[in-house]
C-alpha cells in the first residue's frame, strides 16, 4: 500500500480579534498534534495576495515578553515587530511556544543561574545537556500555509531563521533588522549571540539589510 502523506505538525483551531495598543490584530490558535502545545499567529491586513509579507517568527520568552526582563531583547523585539506590522497595516507574527531556545521555562531559569556563575548563554544550555538552540522552525510551515503565505520580509537578526524558512520552501525576499534594547544587563548575551550563534547585531549589518541584502 502507498504510504500516507505527511500530516501537518499543527492543526488550526480558531481565531478572534485582538485589540492592541498599535492595531486590532486577528489572533489565530494552532495546536501541536504530537504534544498538545498551543502556538499562535497574529495577522493584520490582506496577507494572502501573493506579495511578500512583513513577518516575525517569535519564540516565547515569558521572562522578557511578560515579566519585562532586561536580560534579553525578546520583549522589545516582540513589541517592535507588532509596531512595524501596525505601521505597515499588513503582516504576520508567529508566536512559537519554544521558551529558552527550546529548553523550557524551568531549564531556562537553571541556565540563568549558570550564567550568573560565569557561563554564557550557549555554554549554559550545553551544560544542561541541551543544544545551544533546540527550536523547531518546521512548525512555521503549516501556520504560513493556513494563510497562503509563500514569501516573507522577515524581521530577524538571526540568519538561521532565514535558512530555516528557505529550507521549508518559504522565500525570504528581505531581512528587516530588529536591533532593540541593548542595555547593561544583556550586552554579554547579545554579544554571545553574535559571536557564537551568528546573529547580526551591529548597525552595519542593519544598514546592509535595509539596502536589500540578506
Amino acid at each position: 500500500m502507498p504510504s500516507a502523506p505527511d500530516q501537518p505538525l499543527l492543526e488550526y483551531t480558531t481565531s478572534c480579534l485582538l485589540p492592541t495598543p498599535w492595531a486590532q490584530f486577528t489572533l489565530h490558535a494552532f495546536v501541536e498534534k504530537s504534544s498538545g502545545k498551543e502556538h499562535l499567529a497574529m495577522t493584520l491586513g490582506d496577507i494572502s495576495d501573493g506579495e511578500p509579507v512583513l513577518a516575525r517568527v517569535h519564540s516565547e520568552c515569558l521572562t522578557g515578553d511578560v515579566l519585562f526582563s532586561q536580560r534579553c531583547d525578546c520583549g522589545a523585539q516582540l513589541e517592535g515587530a507588532l509596531k512595524k506590522i501596525a505601521d505597515e497595516g499588513r503582516g504576520i507574527l508567529l508566536y512559537l511556544r519554544q521558551e529558552g531556545r527550546g529548553i523550557g521555562l524551568v531549564n531556562k531559569i537553571r541556565a540563568y543561574r549558570l550564567q550568573e556563575a560565569g557561563a554564557d548563554t550557549v555554554d549554559a544550555n550545553l551544560a544542561l545537556g541541551f543544544h545551544a538552540d533546540a527550536r523547531n522552525y518546521e512548525l512555521c510551515k503549516p501556520m504560513l500555509d493556513q494563510f497562503g503565505i509563500r514569501s516573507l520580509r522577515l524581521m530577524t537578526n538571526n540568519p538561521r531563521k532565514i535558512d530555516a524558512m528557505q529550507k521549508l520552501g518559504v522565500a525570504v525576499s528581505a531581512r528587516v533588522p530588529l536591533l532593540v534594547n541593548r542595555n547593561a544587563f544583556n550586552t554579554g548575551y547579545l554579544d554571545t549571540k553574535a559571536a557564537r550563534l551568528g546573529h547580526l547585531m551591529t548597525q552595519e549589518n542593519a544598514a546592509v539589510a535595509q539596502d536589500g541584502e540578506l
